[in-house]
């Protein structure tokens, strides 16, 4: 290279240096791009975001491709530093280069490149394919050597490559995706869409009415009774019995008790009864997920929940179902969590005894158990297993327990102090 000016020299090791910045720019922006972004754009008609996934299809050729590439011009560019440096400064000059070029090749072919593609992958990624794209053909056969090369010696220490990694995310990432989206995603419409994730771990037994809460009517009763309960009634559907709710015979749904009344007909209980549903009966235990699926198969709304030996358990509608993914609808009639909740300055909080478990989790990011009981009342009676008398202190998990009201056989309000500090307050 002695008839090649020294100027011609380092011009070239400058491009060089360009061109190995340019390859691990792309590596960086190729590896870091958010691969459903890059899916939905490329879904969307997007010709660069198409041409970036079919690179990325096959990942091993790419990275094969840019770190020949990225190789190739850094050992060229060590040999034309070297040369540079011996002209200018005879044998000193290696040395010399040899500490310039490191310096030079490190801050703007490394890190300055993969920094700003680690910062803006599409930036990067989307331009550098139109010259990887046709540069993966030319080179193809000598990818296709070194990647042969490289899967033989990888089987020689009992490592397989023809393993494919999925690239469908889990519930668990999913869900943390959908916590760190606060920016794209209102705070409202990410709980909705972690509740319905979280719809597989809640249960029909979670979310149902109680029995001793389920309105209805017993059919053997006095008949202008029966008319007046229809009448007043603020459900939309009433289950119909005989003596006990044990013994249901149907449900009714009061719209067409309604419309028997304003028709000519004869309203009567044989009328009634006619105009009234078969009972849906739903297994306890069943999860949220299957329960919408199976309203929407059998075309029902609500259903009686029973336990293993058939007894009514509670009633679960589909609107229950919504409400835990949506939140409480202004016409329900039950008590909201705000209504039964009071926080007072000392950190304590006044609490129901029918207040929901895991609302009160959700609602102070507490962790009291809720497997075994649903209401205040019923976990405590579940720790203690007696009743326990007015002025009582118990501790569950990590939270002291004052009884404060009892009546009915049943806690009616408690004073709960976590030990520690509250985090979170009830939203109105």
């Amino acid at each position: 290279m002695e008839h090649i000016s020294t100027t011609t020299l380092i011009v070239s090791l400058i491009v060089m240096v360009v061109i190995s910045a340019y390859f691990s720019g792309s590596e960086t922006g190729m590896m870091t791009l958010n691969r459903y972004r890059l899916r939905h754009l490329s879904r969307q008609g997007n010709r660069a975001a198409k041409r970036v996934e079919k690179l990325l299809q096959k990942p091993d050729r790419l990275i094969s491709l840019v770190l020949i590439g990225n190789n190739l011009v850094n050992i060229l560019a060590s040999a034309l530093g070297t040369i540079v440096g011996m002209r200018l400064y005879g044998d000193a000059g290696v040395a010399i280069a040899t500490g310039i070029l490191t310096f030079v090749v490190l801050v703007f072919a490394e890190v300055l490149p993969k920094t700003i593609a680690a910062l803006y992958p599409e930036k990067v990624a989307f331009p550098s394919s139109v010259l990887l794209a046709p540069l993966q053909i030319i080179m193809m056969p000598l990818v296709w050597l070194l990647n042969m090369i490289t899967r033989l010696l990888m089987r020689l220490v009992g490592i397989r490559a023809d393993g494919a990694v999925s690239a469908a995310l889990s519930k668990d990432e999913l869900r943390t995706i959908v916590n760190e989206s606060h920016s794209q995603i209102s705070r409202r419409n990410q709980d909705m869409l972690l509740s319905v994730l979280d719809l597989e771990k809640v249960t029909v037994d979670d979310i149902m009415v109680p029995r001793n809460e389920i309105v209805g009517i017993d059919i053997n009763g006095d008949w202008k009774s029966i008319q007046r309960q229809l009448t007043h009634s603020p459900h939309g559907r009433i289950v119909l019995y005989r003596e006990s709710l044990d013994d249901s015979i149907s449900m009714l749904r009061v719209r067409e008790a309604w419309r028997l009344m304003t028709e000519k007909k004869e309203f009567t209980k044989e009328s009634v009864l006619r105009a009234a549903d078969e009972i849906y009966y739903i297994p306890e235990g069943t999860p949220l997920n299957v329960q919408l699926v199976k309203f929407q198969r059998n075309k029902k709304k609500v259903g009686l929940v029973v336990d293993e030996y058939g007894d009514i358990q509670g009633l679960v509608s589909v609107e229950d179902i919504l409400e835990e993914i949506v939140g409480d609808f202004t016409t329900s009639m039950s008590p909201t969590l705000a209504e039964e909740v009071r926080p007072q300055n000392d950190g304590s909080v006044l609490i129901e005894g029918s207040a929901n478990v895991r609302d009160l989790n959700k609602a102070f990011n507490w962790k009291m158990p809720e497997d075994e009981a649903r209401t205040i009342n019923g976990m405590i009676l579940e720790a203690l297993e007696e009743i326990p008398a007015p002025g009582t202190r118990v501790r569950i998990e990590q939270y002291d327990i004052d009884i404060l009201d009892v009546q009915d056989n049943m806690i009616k309000q408690v004073r709960v102090m976590p030990v520690k500090p509250l985090r979170e307050s009830v939203e109105g």
